[in-house]
């Protein structure tokens, strides 16, 4: 279920369009230096991990600068594609390391086979995760879940405290994971 939900196109062309709708949230708040307009300053990307059939936008980070001119603050709207500088998109670093807790060797060869990455990059992704929820994000994390949750089984047992199917639950977690995309704040409109 977890392979096929990170080669599903349509999915991933829903998280552009949330996307999308976060950057539109973080363009009408303007410059939070001096209020003024932010003008449209996209950049690209090179993410790694997208599936075929999905549009050239998805490749490109919503991103805006102030207008004026003693200003020209760049602002960066929050994603659900991406986890800040990460190469790898979001959807795959939290399925393949949720995939890897109490995966049999057999399992871990196929996933690693099928995405086309070494041991290594899930080792530091599960290093990642442990070191997110060990840090600043930790409070946030224990604050909102009751019963606590279990910070050593990231992200499996995050994803798990969201309901629904599968790409309902990533979703809620991709946008409960939104403040570490290094985009500006505004999550609470989607």
């Amino acid at each position: 279920m977890y392979q096929a939900l990170l080669t599903d196109a349509r999915f991933h062309q829903q998280l552009l369009d949330f996307d999308r709708d976060l950057a539109v949230i973080a363009r009408d708040a303007g410059c939070g230096r001096c209020f003024g307009r932010l003008h449209s300053a996209r950049f690209p990307r090179k993410p790694r991990g997208v599936p075929r059939g999905v549009s050239e936008d998805y490749n490109q980070r919503f991103s805006f600068c102030c207008a004026e001119d003693r200003c020209r603050k760049r602002v960066t709207a929050a994603s659900l594609r991406f986890l800040g500088r990460k190469v790898w998109l979001a959807s795959v670093v939290t399925l393949a390391t949720a995939m890897q807790q109490g995966v049999t060797a057999k399992r871990e060869r196929r996933l690693l086979a099928t995405l086309s990455i070494e041991r290594r990059t899930l080792e530091r992704w599960r290093k990642w995760w442990l070191e997110t929820f060990s840090g600043p994000f930790r409070s946030c994390a224990l604050a909102s879940f009751l019963p606590p949750l279990d910070l050593l089984g990231v992200p499996k047992t995050l994803l798990d405290r969201f309901a629904g199917e599968l790409p309902q639950r990533l979703i809620h977690l991709l946008r409960f994971l939104a403040p570490l995309s290094g985009g500006a704040a505004g999550m609470h409109a989607v």
